[in-house]
């Protein structure tokens, strides 16, 4: 029986990561994984390819809508489905083959079947072939999560689906239900509204993007009705038919009223829950927690010895980076290096056109908190770069500690700020303050201004406003 210094299950971001960096650190690895590819949800139904429609849903707007003020006549264009939803394979495709060529160049043993825990220290593969075990010092639990399913809307993968088969529709529903207004359902239905079809998005709660800064998430949902997105909160679905032609569904508001809905497709996107069934973790004894987390001290151990959790399984943000950043320190951990995340500077991002991107505190749970803090602002519309980019919606705002300057939160929406929040991020790090991020030199002209501008803002003294 072949032993392994550390196996790792699932080749998501988390498990695909710990085992490349444990491999740099000398450690003799496994990596198992059930499906055909490696990368998980977010290489191959997740992240990467929503992102490749996305681009190419606005890139359609931008020639329809946009090109004329520039002086480009470009005539009306045609969608081509098959097109790009091949331009989105072909990507999907490279990035899956490059982690498998990482796993070759870190040495990294690659089994491809079903991860079974035995024991603490012995780890079933089931394959195709058959069923083979090996021995590990340590196993690193990554399986990480899946879409969460109405019990009354079952998924049928034709009218009621998930993010998986929102993102491979090889035609636009005349009208798509989105149920849930977070990042899944609001990337996804801005890609199908930009391609044609009518979007009604319902949100339980009184927000879209829950997690985001009020006034942050009031400015996205503005600038989305604009793009002719219909979105409805505090609206919850009771029941939903599937007929010949579409679906009926029931809705139901704040006040209690109800009313029908016809439409093609729905797509549900409530959230996701973590994925630990059939891999042994129940019968060797491992604690899972009532929301199906498995749990973990500050070492990322389980309560078995030499098993770790990590990513979507255990808790936090399901967000590709942070499993990443916990499988590094897993790795590190496990090498006998001290291994660390800082869970308050986790960013995150929704995707749509304007962006929103967000680290750190919101102003309502500082408020709760009873910590004083000023506010800074600055909008795109105020920025020379955002201006002849003809992308102006939105704006920064951060938050600092109204005594130390500290920054405990930055919050945007605005073009390409999944880029810009990283400057945030890495003050934050360092404990910086709106002082610090304001002095640092920023190019000019760039998007990144707005950023300095608003740390200015922070202390009142912002040149531009």
């Amino acid at each position: 029986m072949d032993r392994y210094d550390l196996v790792a299950i699932g080749a998501g971001p988390g498990g695909y990561v710990c085992a490349i960096r444990a491999a740099q650190l000398g450690l003799n690895v496994a990596l198992i994984e059930k499906n055909p590819t490696l990368g998980g949800t977010c290489l191959n139904i997740g992240c990467i390819p929503s992102k490749a429609l996305l681009e190419s849903s606005e890139l359609l707007v931008s020639a329809r809508d946009h090109f004329s003020v520039h002086g480009i006549s470009v005539g009306t264009p045609a969608i081509d489905i098959e097109t790009m939803q091949g331009r989105k394979t072909k990507i999907v495709e490279e990035l899956v083959g490059g982690v498998a060529m990482l796993m070759k160049k870190n040495k990294v043993t690659v089994l491809t079947g079903r991860g079974e825990l035995k024991a603490a220290d012995l780890v079933a593969v089931h394959g195709d072939d058959g069923t083979t075990e090996i021995g590990a010092s340590a196993v690193v639990l990554a399986m990480g999560s899946a879409a969460v399913e109405l019990p009354f809307m079952p998924f049928d993968g034709q009218r009621i689906i998930s993010s998986t088969e929102a993102l491979a529709l090889t035609k636009v529903p005349k009208s798509l239900l989105v149920v849930g207004a977070g990042a899944v359902g609001l990337e996804l239905g801005s890609v199908w509204a930009r391609l044609g079809a009518e979007v009604t998005v319902v949100e339980f709660l009184p927000q879209i993007t829950p997690f985001a800064d009020k006034q942050i998430a009031g400015s996205l949902q503005r600038s989305l009705a604009a793009q002719g997105l219909d979105i409805r909160l505090s609206t919850k679905v009771t029941a939903a038919k599937v007929l010949k032609t579409g679906v009926k569904v029931t809705v139901e508001n704040a006040k209690g009223e109800s009313g029908d809905l016809k439409v093609d497709t729905v797509l549900v996107a409530v959230g996701r829950r973590p994925v630990s069934s059939g891999t042994g973790l129940e019968a060797i004894g491992i604690t899972i927690n009532s929301g199906g987390r498995v749990t973990i001290d500050e070492q990322f151990r389980t309560n078995i010895p030499n098993v770790y959790a990590i990513g979507d399984l255990v808790e936090g943000p399901m967000l590709a980076h942070k499993a990443e950043d916990e499988g590094v320190a897993v790795a590190e951990i496990l090498a006998g290096k001290p291994g660390h995340v800082n869970y308050d500077v986790i960013p995150s991002v929704v995707y749509t056109d304007p962006e929103l991107a967000m680290v750190g505190q919101t102003e309502a749970q500082l408020k709760d908190a009873g910590i004083a803090f000023n506010t800074g602002r600055f909008m795109f519309r105020a920025n020379g770069r955002a201006k002849a980019l003809g992308q102006e919606e939105g704006m920064v705002k951060i938050l600092a500690d109204k005594t130390t300057d500290k920054i405990l939160g930055v919050h945007m929406v605005g073009p390409r700020v999944s880029e810009l929040i990283a400057e945030a991020v890495a003050v934050m790090e360092f404990h910086g303050s709106a002082e610090d991020l304001a002095r640092t030199c920023h190019a000019h002209p760039t998007l990144s201004e707005v950023v300095k501008e608003a740390a200015m803002a922070a202390a009142k003294r912002a040149i531009h406003s």
